[in-house]
């Protein structure tokens, strides 16, 4: 395939992807709005339906989100489909965006277009977009016989593994190939993709001891927050370099007033690791916290949630060498890298060979603020990305066609 005739397709593309983006970013899809984040899955379903694509909208098990939205096309046969991965809602509640003046703001002489969702992820959904569009122009008949199943998750901001269960689903357990749309940095090592991200899981503690007034019982009494605060150093100390494993206290409190032995305390962390076999031996050992201290108090070690490890592995290189050498074909560079955060490639790499970060350039995710003095800059997305991020992409599956 004749990149050239890809970048010049693109670029046809471009005026109508922005002006989706708009119509887009023009709604607010707060996770829990549910009536934006329902609107942002009708206008996507709308733009996808030229292309032969059919909407399904399944309900999100988060409270107060709105639909999942799955649009498929099957090829022939029953082959596992590409799923092409992006999210609908949003961190900014309405009342935030009213607050800080924070809406579509296109600025030329930046070469930024600010505003809601800009990168984090409708620039990512009008990037499929632009992808499938150009597939479809210039090589049909590999557009027509792959299957392809596009997956906007309604509440991706909050931890829930729902969508994965409905994607999986629908892809019968199997995926020819995972891609994320999450915004993908470029720096002097060249355009960013993410081939592992880090899992998490997140904890609470809970201190019981038996309150006493501090001054005349302070001995009949049991200090819950002594007891928590003797462990936290150990808690914290699972930290490990070698294992590429954090844990970050981040919530403390207990007790009520300072002439009461405190009877209750507690602490949360969340702990992170690339390999699942690290996270597992972090949780072994906070689940083993729970007992009675020797001053009699009695700790309570639960899990509140977690997200699996997505190590990467060989499936993400062998798909990386596809992206890296279509990068090569357009004169860019790329550049494989892990990623500490959290995205639907935790839960859906499981489906098979999974890649993120494939969406376009921008910046400052999940800010909503400008300060007079540039000091604080809301997110933005580069549209200047959109063309070579999308025709990297398409020659990249169209090498995974040709099984080159």
């Amino acid at each position: 395939m004749n990149p050239e005739l890809l970048l010049r397709t693109a670029a046809d593309r471009l005026p109508d992807a922005i002006e989706l983006l708009q119509r887009l970013v023009a709604v607010n899809s707060f996770t829990t709005n549910a009536a934006g984040v329902d609107e942002v899955a009708r206008i996507t379903a709308a733009a996808f339906a030229p292309l032969g694509f059919e909407a399904q909208m399944i309900p999100c098990e988060t409270a107060g989100a709105g639909h999942h939205l799955f649009l498929s096309r099957p090829g022939p046969g029953s082959t596992s489909p590409i799923v092409l991965v992006t999210h609908s809602d949003t961190v900014f509640p309405p009342e935030e965006e009213i607050q800080n003046d924070f809406r579509w703001d296109e600025r030329p002489d930046e070469g930024r277009i600010y505003g809601p969702g800009t990168i984090d992820n409708k620039g990512g959904t009008v990037l499929i977009l632009m992808i499938l569009e150009i597939l479809r122009d210039t090589a049909p008949d590999f557009f027509e016989k792959t299957s392809w199943l596009v997956a906007s998750n309604a509440a991706e901001e909050v931890t829930g593994d729902d969508f994965a269960r409905a994607a999986t689903s629908l892809c019968n357990g199997a995926a020819r190939a995972v891609l994320v749309f999450e915004g993908g940095p470029v720096d002097e090592q060249g355009w960013h993709i993410v081939t592992s991200r880090k899992g998490r899981s997140t904890w609470k503690l809970s201190a019981a001891g038996r309150a006493a007034h501090a001054g005349s019982q302070h001995h009949e009494g049991i200090n819950a927050i002594d007891a928590l605060v003797a462990v936290l150093p150990d808690i914290a100390a699972q930290t490990s370099v070698s294992e590429d494993r954090t844990v970050n206290i981040g919530h403390l409190y207990g007790g009520t007033v300072v002439n009461r032995v405190p009877h209750e305390a507690f602490a949360e962390w969340e702990c992170r690791a690339t390999s699942p076999e690290a996270l597992r031996r972090a949780d072994d050992y906070f689940a083993g916290l729970s007992g009675t201290t020797a001053t009699g108090a009695v700790l309570t070690a639960t899990r509140t949630g977690f997200t699996t490890p997505w190590p990467g592995g060989e499936g993400a290189a062998a798909l990386y060498r596809h992206w890296e050498k279509a990068a090569a074909a357009i004169g860019l560079t790329t550049v494989s890298v892990p990623r500490g955060g959290l995205s639907d490639a935790n839960h859906l790499s499981l489906l098979g060979p999974t890649l993120d970060g494939l969406g376009p350039f921008g910046g400052n995710a999940h800010c909503s603020e400008r300060t007079a003095d540039g000091s604080k800059l809301p997110e933005y997305v580069d549209p200047a990305s959109f063309v070579p991020k999308a025709v990297m992409n398409a020659l990249a599956l169209l090498g995974m066609g040709e099984g080159g």
